[in-house]
């Protein structure tokens, strides 16, 4: 049975910061996945300030802006432009507003793809748009939860604890439903039918719109494979290798996918010119119900000894925390660690001043020492700028397996508090 909870409004932490934002930005851009909520924050929005709102997903209005775009877009209340991707050129008729008019909160617009990277509008917008990334929703806003791992993780590294009720099995539901809206409050069978769904009516539409691309079925064989392989080091000449393509159709393919927010890239770190770090980057998918319905699993399959659970789990967990980091209170930045030498750690969180959580994610539900020897290896090189080594597991309480190295749910992400 549907759970119809989810058909009510769920608070996004996103909507305090668009706010925060048109009170001294001319144009606001809320920009995500299709089918992440933007509209329905922006309508919120909206009714707050009387806003006038304008879909590009509406044939007229978008006929209308090919044919007079200044009159369509010139008010003195707040406009509002919804999908501005079909039509990226309307960011000149509003540079040229907003340049005559520099007035705080003139416009939100919302965009399905990376609206500023489009190669139509090259520098539209500098100095006068704040962007402002919406996902699909995390686990502390499904849940209601803090959502504050990565402020406390730098404020009291030392203080981090967390117990948890939930499992192995818990986690593989959660990695399996994902965050789109449309998905979470439905059954898994009618859930498989929206994603895939979902995955398609991209590709045809959105992936054809911004990147001309007409095979489709090549940028669903590279969608296919990657997700078998999430979390794995990103080769664009081992996936030309496996599927008969050019490395440039393959690159090209790849920053498709990310400009419709389909996947993201963790790049790999280093400090100065050491050789001894790998510079090649992770590859994670922004959903993770996606990516398991690509790689044809399902949170029961999950759970067999010969399905992919650890690479989806360290997945869930980088987008979340990549979530978190557009409204932490502490700016970080996402990168993965590995050396030539085989020492390796799955995240790191760190800040403008170096500081640095390192992060380990397993699928099983106990810890062992060893599973902290690559967290070791990166405090003795790191020093002082190592804050803390985590452990996130499926397991439910914390332990401590010396200074600053901790073991911990994989819900104190989300269940976490900030102060």
């Amino acid at each position: 049975m549907v759970d119809n909870s989810f058909r009510q409004y769920i608070p996004r932490h996103a909507e305090a910061l668009v706010e925060q934002a048109l009170a001294d930005t001319r144009v606001v851009l809320v920009n995500g996945a299709r089918q992440c909520g933007k509209s329905t924050l922006a309508r919120r929005v909206a009714a707050r300030h009387d806003g006038q709102w304008l879909s590009f997903d509406n044939p007229q209005t978008l006929a209308q802006a090919h044919f007079d775009p200044v009159s369509l877009v010139t008010s003195d209340r707040l406009v509002i432009i919804d999908e501005v991707q079909r039509y990226p050129e309307i960011l000149l008729t509003i540079k040229q507003i907003v340049d005559e008019h520099p007035r705080p909160g003139s416009f939100l617009i919302t965009g399905s793809a990376h609206v500023m990277g489009l190669r139509s509008v090259p520098d539209t917008l500098p100095g006068r748009v704040e962007t402002i990334e919406l996902w699909p929703f995390s686990q502390g806003e499904i849940d209601g939860t803090p959502d504050g791992f990565i402020d406390v993780a730098f404020q009291y590294p030392r203080e981090l604890t967390a117990t948890s009720d939930l499992g192995r099995a818990d986690y593989a539901e959660r990695i399996a439903r994902g965050g789109f809206p449309e998905a979470i409050g439905r059954t898994e069978r009618r859930r498989a039918s929206f994603l895939s769904n979902y995955v398609a009516d991209l590709v045809n539409r959105d992936v054809t719109q911004v990147a001309e691309i007409q095979r489709g079925m090549e940028f669903r064989q590279i969608l296919n494979l990657l997700a078998g392989q999430t979390s794995g080091l990103l080769v664009p000449a081992n996936l030309a290798m496996a599927t008969g393509l050019s490395k440039t159709t393959v690159s090209r393919y790849l920053a498709v996918m990310a400009e419709v927010f389909l996947t993201k890239i963790t790049p790999a770190w280093s400090r100065g010119t050491t050789g001894r770090t790998t510079k090649t980057p992770k590859l994670q998918f922004v959903d993770s119900g996606v990516a398991v319905r690509l790689a044809g699993h399902d949170s029961r399959s999950l759970l067999r000894q010969d399905a992919p659970i650890g690479p989806m789990l360290e997945s869930f967990v980088a987008m979340e925390l990549a979530r978190q980091a557009t409204w932490s209170q502490t700016a970080v930045q996402l990168f993965h660690y590995r050396t030539k030498d085989g020492q390796e750690v799955d995240i790191l969180l760190q800040d403008a001043l170096g500081r640095t959580i390192g992060i380990e994610v397993k699928a099983s539900s106990t810890v062992r020492g060893d599973d902290f020897r690559g967290l070791s290896h990166l405090a003795q090189r790191l020093g002082d700028d190592f804050l803390a080594g985590v452990v996130l597991y499926t397991g439910g309480v914390t332990s401590r397996f010396g200074d600053r190295l901790v073991a911990m749910p994989v819900s104190a992400l989300w269940q976490t508090r900030r102060a």
